[in-house]
């Protein structure tokens, strides 16, 4: 007797660590809905066009900021994002600004500014009034500074 529910022990003990592992083989992801994991962070395009305050602040509504880019494989993925929403690299707002100081970029997420992807000749501040950064410009699909009162599609991040 005493084997027998030795051997029915064992049994289901195997059977939950089958189940135990196969449980772990599915990966859930951190981001859920419309937002898209990439490098333990969580990233949304948002297609209304918004000055780049009114977008940061779209993004601190649903715990998040304005995309920081950190590599080109994260601009990459931006760039992605953005492509299979709207079928065209648009320009868009992500998280970099020098408004309070000139040439002193920062991410809105706090995060250091160590990756840079600036259009040749950018930032040049034209018409002393060009402090946010927009992504996809011109023919190389390169970083401009640029009004922040235009109105532009947006990328959020959060963390994963």
């Amino acid at each position: 007797m005493k084997t027998l529910a030795v051997s029915a022990l064992v049994c289901a003990l195997m059977a939950l660590t089958r189940a135990a592992a196969k449980t772990n083989l599915v990966k859930r992801s951190a981001c859920s809905g419309r937002w898209s994991e990439f490098n333990g962070r969580c990233f949304h395009y948002v297609p209304r066009p918004m000055t780049w305050a009114k977008a940061e602040k779209n993004c601190l509504s649903m715990g998040g900021n304005l995309a920081s880019v950190h590599d080109v494989t994260e601009y990459h993925e931006i760039q992605r994002l953005i492509m299979s929403a709207s079928y065209e690299y648009k320009e868009t707002w992500i998280g970099g600004s020098d408004a309070q100081e000139e040439n002193q970029w920062f991410w809105s997420d706090g995060s250091p500014f160590n990756y840079l992807n600036w259009c040749g000749g950018e930032p040049n501040n034209a018409g002393g009034n060009q402090h946010c950064l927009q992504v996809n410009h011109g023919a190389e699909k390169c970083w401009d500074d640029y009004q922040c009162s235009t109105r532009k599609p947006s990328v959020c991040v959060k963390k994963a």
